[in-house]
């Protein structure tokens, strides 16, 4: 056997077995996790890599990243055969792939994508280095450059590989390598004879393998490991509701560290990629506070593998990831939503501030809200017997239902029961209700508040007891379908409750008023004009619940224009005050999430006079945002309800 083939196959083997061994030592504590069963429902599984990997859906969404990275993407699957080439005649003396068309087609497409790849890298390197997105802050820059220089190198030793054989070769197999035979011309007339050329084609396909096996030993290492492991991250992605948050450990007694997560939860960790989507799409990121969805992954994962001394016992929360960072998070999901490996980054930091809360370590205005609610059943520390009180301005009494049978059985909520901000829109809805016939009723004092964001605060205790002392009112009521003006009680109602049994069917009060306009129960008014509006998707109904088109056809029957803001529906910016977040204070904040939607809103152009919305907190958040920034006067926060004019409804003022 000849002394280059061996020195390959030592060369291959050694460094086959030192990519083998930096696997393992990742994947170990990965391993070692609790279980988390992600092998249900195959067919959804595959189809959510060929749409998540084959066709790019949400690398594609942002450019032009998606496009450097298809490019690269592509050429990688097209040049691999070079690779199955170089060691496939260097390891097996006799090796080659022209039965299959090695000489001609395949030599083809390996020339014009090796251009391809030069492309993409280098449009890669004028993102990374010179429009720097800030995206990138705090993404391991060296380790990118790395990985440029390693396929610059392989690239560019098999097209001067290919040149240099079709000099030595005095222009043989070059009528289907273009490119190759352009550098050819160049080299001979640089004067490179036959004989230095072949010298040269030896030196370039070491140069090449070489490179090959360096960026086969390095990866294992770098962010760039993903090419590996982001196609099974996707594959084991949670099929469960979005709005189904995972309960906590099995394990009592699991420690604050790395042990509380589930394998699935620590392979997520690895497979991180480094873009920064999600630090670009976190509304508190935006608004100055210390959370990075991609820096709390990546502190994780160092963590968990021992990065730069890390130790992988040290308490997570309020260590490793700090408390203010954990609290700042809005739960809105817009992290996971952009992530291109299905990266899970809520359940972590849900599960980790179960830990702050186990500790008593939260926000004062937050532990004061919390406590409401487990004294009152509400975060406003209201009494039970005056949740209803909204209703005394009503032109009819709606119905007990836990004393009589009705069509739709009306949660409420706690901010459209008390704040007085939103009690005018919760009476407009119930009179339009009314006027179109529905037959509705509530639970009066017996509803609690949903549970929903207590959960996402981490007090997962508080959250079973309100949700089996409403699963209990609702049992007990004769109804056919359950409503709510509030997404998060949605949320709560027809997904967290799944986890204690229970499988109702809720809707949002959009899409039952949108039924009786279509059934003909209300007649939309005319517009006085037609004045453009925008729509504002809250992101329990819209991210979470997937409900996008009822309050968009709410807004057209209202006869206003829908211009809609740049992120708009799944790709919507939080109002901030999710995941209990609206019971915080402004700690750090630079700018509201609120006041930087408003701004996106003022964007669109004087015409747009209104930001309609669909939640209660949404109401209260962007009426103060409005107010803050002085902009009264050119843009009125106004619910669904409040814009819509019917026949039916006369006896009720036109907000408007």
């Amino acid at each position: 056997m000849p002394v280059e083939t061996l020195l390959l196959w030592a060369l291959t083997l050694a460094a086959a077995a030192v990519f083998v061994a930096r696997f393992v030592r990742l994947l170990v504590p990965v391993l070692k996790g609790p279980p988390d069963p992600r092998t249900d429902r195959p067919a959804d599984r595959w189809r959510g890599v060929f749409e998540a990997i084959g066709l790019h859906r949400r690398l594609l969404n942002l450019q032009p990243a998606g496009i450097i990275h298809a490019l690269v993407f592509v050429s990688f699957w097209v040049l691999l055969t070079s690779i199955i080439e170089a060691f496939g005649s260097g390891l097996v003396p006799g090796f080659t792939l022209a039965p299959l068309g090695g000489n001609t087609w395949i030599a083809l497409l390996q020339d014009l994508f090796g251009v391809i790849m030069l492309l993409g890298l280098g449009m890669a390197v004028h993102q990374r280095f010179v429009t720097r997105p800030p995206r990138f802050e705090g993404s391991n820059a060296t380790d990118a450059t790395i990985i440029y220089v390693l396929i610059a190198a392989i690239v560019v030793s098999m097209l001067g590989e290919a040149a240099a054989a079709i000099v030595a070769d005095a222009g043989e197999n070059a009528s289907w390598r273009p490119v190759s035979r352009v550098l050819a011309e160049l080299l001979t007339v640089a004067g490179v004879s036959p004989q230095v050329a072949a010298l040269w084609e030896s030196l370039a396909y070491w140069v090449h393998v070489g490179a090959i096996l360096v960026f086969l030993v390095y990866i294992p290492g770098s962010k760039h490991r993903h090419m590996f492991l982001a196609g099974p991250n996707v594959y084991l992605r949670s099929l469960e509701p979005r709005g189904q948050q995972p309960a906590p450990p099995a394990d009592e007694n699991a420690v604050n560290s790395i042990e509380r997560f589930t394998w699935k939860h620590r392979y997520d960790t690895l497979a991180c990629t480094e873009c920064g989507r999600c630090q670009a799409a976190c509304p508190a990121y935006a608004a100055g506070q210390p959370l990075s969805p991609k820096k709390l992954i990546m502190a994780l994962r160092d963590n968990m593998i021992g990065v730069d001394g890390a130790d992988g016992g040290a308490p997570l929360a309020g260590e490793v990831i700090a408390p203010e960072t954990l609290w700042a998070c809005t739960t809105c999901s817009a992290c996971m939503e952009v992530c291109p490996v299905h990266i899970e980054h809520v359940p972590k930091i849900v599960d980790l501030r179960r830990e702050l809360v186990d500790s008593g370590v939260m926000p004062e205005l937050l532990q004061e809200a919390l406590l409401n609610v487990q004294q009152s059943g509400n975060s406003q520390g209201k009494a039970a017997r005056t949740r209803a009180r909204w209703t005394k301005g009503l032109s009819f009494k709606p119905k007990d239902a836990r004393k009589e049978p009705v069509d739709v059985l009306w949660f409420v909520g706690d901010f459209a029961s008390y704040d007085p901000r939103v009690q005018e829109v919760t009476r407009r809805i119930a009179e339009i209700l009314h006027a179109g016939g529905v037959d509705f009723g509530l639970l009066y004092e017996a509803e609690q508040n949903s549970g929903n964001d207590v959960r996402r605060a981490g007090e997962e205790g508080l959250f079973e007891m309100l949700a089996m002392q409403n699963i209990e009112a609702i049992d007990g009521c004769d109804y056919r379908r359950i409503m709510t003006s509030d997404p998060h009680s949605l949320n709560a109602l027809a997904n967290e409750y799944r986890s204690l049994g229970k499988d109702y069917l809720v809707h949002h009060y959009a899409e039952i008023v949108r039924e009786l306009v279509h059934t003909g129960a209300l007649t939309p008014l005319p517009p006085s004009g037609a004045p453009a509006a925008t729509y504002h998707d809250p992101c329990y109904l819209g991210r979470y619940n997937r409900q996008f088109d009822a309050p968009r056809e709410l807004v057209a029957l209202a006869g206003y224009r829908l211009a809609e803001m740049p992120r708009n529906k799944e790709n919507s910016f939080c109002c901030g005050a999710g995941g209990g977040r609206i019971w915080g204070d402004d700690t750090g904040v630079v700018e509201r999430p609120s006041e930087n939607r408003i701004r996106e809103a003022l964007s669109l152009g004087d015409d747009v006079s209104v930001f309609a919305v669909s939640c209660p907190k949404d109401k209260v958040m962007y009426t103060a945002a409005v107010q803050a920034l002085g902009v009264e006067d050119r843009l009125a926060v106004r619910d669904l309800s409040e814009i819509l004019r019917f026949e039916q409804v006369d006896a009720i003022a036109d907000p408007t």
